[in-house]
């Protein structure tokens, strides 16, 4: 059997990818360049304030989650720092799993039950005082 030669059409996705590519990142520079023109350096939850020192910590979110859905009043978007950014991320990560965490759990309940066997301690108890 004869090895496979390279086709031509390896080449061309990967030309492709990297287009794909450079096109999102350039439509994110320029929603980003939008947004910071358009509204204060503060973060929209902690209410962080932003220089051009730490301007790069500040991020734009998008509301709905869509990163295509860009209209020109900046209607999708909001400046949230790092921190706050991750947060709503995760946050609509557990909305999207029930609220529950990746092991099922519920992911702000308590999974430590300080009197789950109460009863039965109470009981050897009484066992042991009558001895």
């Amino acid at each position: 059997m004869k090895p496979k030669k390279p086709t031509a059409g390896a080449g061309n996705l990967d030309r492709i990818v990297a287009a794909a590519r450079q096109s999102r990142e350039q439509r994110e520079r320029d929603y980003r360049e939008q947004a910071l023109k358009m509204y204060p350096w503060i973060c929209g939850r902690c209410t962080r304030e932003f220089t051009l020192q730490n301007l790069h910590e500040l991020t734009v979110h998008h509301r709905d989650h869509d990163h295509d859905h860009n209209p020109p009043d900046g209607s999708n978007w909001e400046l949230l720092c790092l921190y706050c950014h991750d947060n709503e991320h995760q946050r609509r990560e557990e909305a999207l799993r029930g609220g529950a965490d990746a092991a099922g759990r519920p992911a702000n309940g308590a999974t430590f039950n300080p009197f789950a066997d109460l009863k039965a301690l109470l009981e050897s108890g009484k066992k042991n005082a009558g001895r």
